[in-house]
């Protein structure tokens, strides 16, 4: 609805809406009404100016947690802004085939049938993990949908699709061909519970209470100089010693020198390895002597190429030993680590046992420690794609919000690892490698030549012009990193490679990337680096990093501790969008954490319903309205001649412009909590507490009024409307169910019309008026003492008294003067004077109380009203009550062992309660001192 619409008639009556909100049939019925409508699918030959978010793509085995609803509240309020300001918005949705998770539920589903992936091959599993695609990996979707996102579901993308699949293969194949993509041995993180390598970002490093062995490696023929006959080594790992092929020392170690280039012989095994000398060693740590197992630790496999040492491995793929490891092969690794250290004991080369908390590598999907194993594998080159990177970084592309986040991005793209990028897997994008296994006599191994094409067509081209017509290829069994396809999803969604697609030649880049810090490596960055060598852009404007959603007691949630909280037991106790409204509330600024209280007794949240109640608080305003408006009321304010305009009514048009202005740059700038509380306290405070008070009288007519008051009803209409209907599609992008079932009531609009598509409204700057804002301030603040007087007096509501307003300020007194009536009705005053201090100092003197307001004395004359003794004698018992809990505070604080000792945060509210007590102490002692 613009601002020259018309509300139809609605003096019929608030049955538009029922007298309650019900959260749930609201937010399914719109919700259901969006996307049969298919407002939010966006034609890329609309007009406006192209906006665009592809969203995080939740993992299709996922369940709606906390930070999916926190994720999806972000990104939809800025979203809908951006539609409101009359963009041409595409919020593109999309799951991820999650390769680790999918197969992991497979697997369990056969061995629970006493099958196994070998017995049921490859072709059937994949029937199997898309069967169960079908079936199951909606349920993220649908769980998304109830938080009312504003995506346009008909362009939904599964990053194994056909579209994604074909980008997957083209990125793979272009990469290769630029020699940014290699196969070759070297040492990887392999998840032995997955079979399967994984990433430096794929593992957790967790704390451990473990132990540090001590062994003596014996030297080979006389002992030394100095009577050295052993060099003593420490390990966390003893298991690995059996493939052990040298002991390091640093150079510059005077302990050591003469012993470089001697041989010791290698305990259990008997093969003689060398002392080297290398810089890598840290002299001071432990004995300054260190085992070089190249195969099974990163270190030393660089140890190992600079020293020219074998590389021997003594442990298999599913994490028992194998051949090398002599008698102890078949053991488990832990198993062996037992074995070998009561071997050691045995033959009398262990030295001692120490406890350690060291940290050790765990994979995030296997869940067991990783194992550094050598391993044939797919790597990309990192670092020319990290360079691009930087230089667009130069530029300021992307922009981070907050912007401390850019140092910890620039950081990760320097020193870059090569990245690995196959993993042991059948669900995931199929490398698209061809061995031409013709070459090795039918097998595929480490010296079989390879073709690298987009089709197995194309690589038996390949291969039988290279190897000859008879040449037979077998494509390679593994399959990608699922942060491969995740790193081409802003432009492989909008239809790249095909670059003169629509989508992608209307929306790329995107504009902006809401996502964690935790992200910033896994995703982020790797979007860019492919972005940057694809399609030469940065693949997003802003990056807006938002925080964590903490648990009450401040604890990042997690499946370990089982503190999660989940979100839609939330929605199902107060609505989706009180839930949105408490999560965006709460974020004291961009990139923050949050806390969310929650009682989990109970299942209840007090910040969840404070939301809920602010809905009831619009959804009551709104009905009070529909009782009032009238008809055939204009929401053009131009029609109104402003010298009609009473002074309740130019105080909210000031507030409205403002908030208006404010909320749009907030919005803008990624302020969203900031936004949320500012439109909250307008709301709450400004428009329900204060301003529909404040015209009650000017709705409700007496019977046969003037026309004065005719005209001046329909003004307080007018305003009220347009205040309304503003303020409603200012919330829509924190609360879009409840404004739209509001702006339906309100307007009559039909069903194919929606807030959501409406214009952000217009505000005129010659509204804002910052004295009268001011003076409004102070009025409110003189009927809140007035209020609070009339407590302490103990007056019935039925009771009047009159009100005496003392200033010597002109202005104030000129303006109270003007809404004395008002003040008479909020205050249920006798009568209200507003005195000069030389004229009040000349009135007879009574019993009152007094309390001062800024440049305001406000006096309650009680005399006759009220039992005077009585009142006397709760003032006393406030003050010995204040004065005991003063003594309290005051000796609290002087003991060293709480104001030294106890959290500083406790010490600052102890002192805070002790200057609010004595600050209470001296008012009551004033107004008794009033009453003398």
């Amino acid at each position: 609805m613009n601002n020259h619409q018309s509300a139809p008639d609605l003096s019929k009556s608030a049955d538009v809406l029922p007298k309650t909100y019900d959260p749930a049939g609201t937010e399914s019925r719109w919700q259901f009404a969006w996307e049969r409508n298919e407002i939010f699918h966006p034609d890329p030959s609309n007009s406006g100016e192209p906006f665009a978010v592809v969203i995080p793509p939740p993992n299709v085995t996922g369940n709606l947690h906390m930070g999916h609803a926190f994720n999806t509240s972000l990104i939809d309020t800025i979203v809908r802004f951006q539609r409101l300001q009359g963009k041409n918005v595409l919020c593109l949705p999309g799951t991820d085939h999650a390769s680790i998770a999918v197969q992991t539920i497979l697997t369990k589903q056969l061995q629970a049938e006493d099958k196994s992936l070998e017995q049921i091959g490859r072709a059937s599993f994949l029937e199997k993990a898309w069967a169960w695609k079908e079936e199951s990996g909606g349920q993220i979707v649908d769980q998304l949908k109830r938080l009312g996102f504003s995506v346009d579901w008909t362009r939904q993308r599964f990053t194994l699709d056909d579209g994604l699949s074909k980008a997957v293969t083209e990125a793979f194949v272009r990469l290769y061909k630029q020699g940014l993509i290699y196969r070759g041995e070297y040492l990887v993180n392999w998840c032995p519970a997955s079979a399967s390598a994984v990433s430096d970002l794929e593992v957790d490093m967790k704390e451990v209470e473990g132990h540090l062995w001590h062994f003596r490696y014996p030297l080979v023929g006389d002992s030394s100089s100095d009577g050295t006959s052993f060099l003593e080594v420490a390990t966390t790992r003893p298991e690995t010693m059996l493939g052990d092929v040298a002991v390091a020392v640093n150079p510059s170690d005077e302990r050591y020198q003469k012993l470089i280039g001697r041989m010791l012989s290698l305990p259990l095994v008997g093969r003689e390895i060398p002392v080297i000398a290398d810089e890598h060693v840290d002299k001071s740590f432990g004995t300054g002597c260190v085992k070089v197992t190249p195969a099974h630790d990163p270190n030393d496999f660089a140890i190992g190429k600079r020293h020219d040492l074998p590389q021997i491995t003594v442990m298999n793929k599913n994490g028992t030993m194998n051949m090398n490891a002599g008698s102890f092969k078949g053991l488990d690794r832990f198993e062996a680590r037992k074995a070998v250290v009561d071997a050691l004991d045995a033959a009398g080369f262990l030295v001692k046992v120490e406890s350690h908390i060291h940290s050790v590598p765990y994979s995030d999907r296997g869940k067991v420690p990783v194992e550094p194993l050598l391993s044939t594998q797919w790597f990309v080159r990192m670092e020319p794609l990290a360079a691009r990177c930087r230089e667009f970084l130069d530029k300021g592309e992307p922009r981070f919000v907050p912007n401390r986040w850019e140092k910890v991005y620039r950081d990760w793209l320097v020193d870059i690892r090569d990245w690995c990028i196959s993993r042991q897997l059948w669900w995931g994008h199929r490398i698209p490698a061809w061995f031409v296994i013709s070459e090795t006599g039918g097998q595929i191994t480490d010296s079989t030549p390879y073709v690298v094409a987009s089709s197995e067509e194309e690589a038996f081209q390949q291969a039988t012009t290279e190897y000859g017509a008879s040449a037979v290829i077998r494509q390679d069994d593994d399959v990608l990193d699922t942060w491969f396809s995740s790193g081409l999803w802003p432009f492989s969604t909008l239809g790249w490679p095909d670059e003169t697609d629509q989508d992608f030649a209307c929306w790329y880049p995107t504009n902006t990337l809401v996502t964690g810090f935790d992200i910033i490596f896994f995703w982020v960055a790797r979007m860019t680096m492919m972005a940057g060598i694809f399609t030469e852009k940065m693949p997003f404007g802003d990056v807006y990093i938002h925080g964590l959603v903490r648990d009450e007691q401040n604890r990042k949630m997690s499946k370990s501790i089982g503190n999660g909280i989940d979100p839609l037991l939330l929605i199902e106790r107060y609505g989706t969008d009180a839930l949105r409204f408490a999560l965006v509330r709460e974020v004291a600024g961009a990139g923050q954490d949050i806390r969310l209280d929650y009682d989990r007794k109970k299942a209840t949240s007090a910040t969840v319903e404070a939301a809920r109640n602010f809905a009831n608080k619009l959804w009551n305003a709104t009905r009070f309205a529909l009782m009032n408006l009238g008809t055939d009321i204009s929401v053009n304010l131009d029609e109104i001649d402003p010298s009609k305009l009473q002074l309740s009514d130019k105080w909210i048009l000031s507030r409205l412009a403002r908030v208006n202005c404010e909320t749009a740059q907030r919005y803008e700038s990624y302020g969203l909590g900031e936004a949320a509380k500012g439109l909250y306290e307008f709301a709450w405070n400004d428009f329900c507490d204060w301003y529909l008070e404040l015209i009650k009288p000017r709705l409700n007519l007496v019977d046969a009024p003037t026309q004065s008051q005719v005209d001046d009803q329909r003004i307080a209409r007018q305003v009220l409307i347009k205040v309304l209907i503003d303020l409603l599609i200012m919330l829509h992008p924190l609360m879009p169910h409840l404004t739209e079932e509001l702006w339906h009531g309100l307007t009559g609009s039909p069903e194919d019309e929606f807030i959501a598509l409406q214009p952000w409204p217009q505000y005129k700057q010659v509204f804002i008026n910052d004295p009268l804002e001011k003076s409004f301030d102070e009025l409110i603040d003189a009927i809140r003492v007035v209020r609070n007087l009339r407590a302490i007096a103990g007056l019935k509501l039925s009771q009047s008294v009159p009100v005496r307003f003392i200033t010597g300020r002109g202005s104030l007194a000129n303006m109270l003067k003007e809404v004395k009536a008002d003040v008479i009705s909020l205050t249920r005053a006798e009568s209200v004077e507003i005195l000069d201090p030389a004229v009040a100092a000349n009135k007879t003197s009574v019993k009152a109380l007094a309390a001062v307001s800024g440049d305001l004395q406000v006096v309650l004359p009680i005399e006759g009203l009220v039992d005077l003794d009585a009142l006397r004698g709760r003032l006393e018992k406030d003050i010995s009550k204040a004065d005991k809990e003063i003594e309290t505070l005051t000796n609290r604080l002087k003991n060293p062992n709480f104001a030294n000792k106890a959290p500083a945060d406790v010490v600052a509210e102890c002192k805070t309660k002790l200057a609010q007590v004595e600050v209470q102490a001296e008012l009551a002692r004033k107004r008794l001192l009033d009453l003398a």
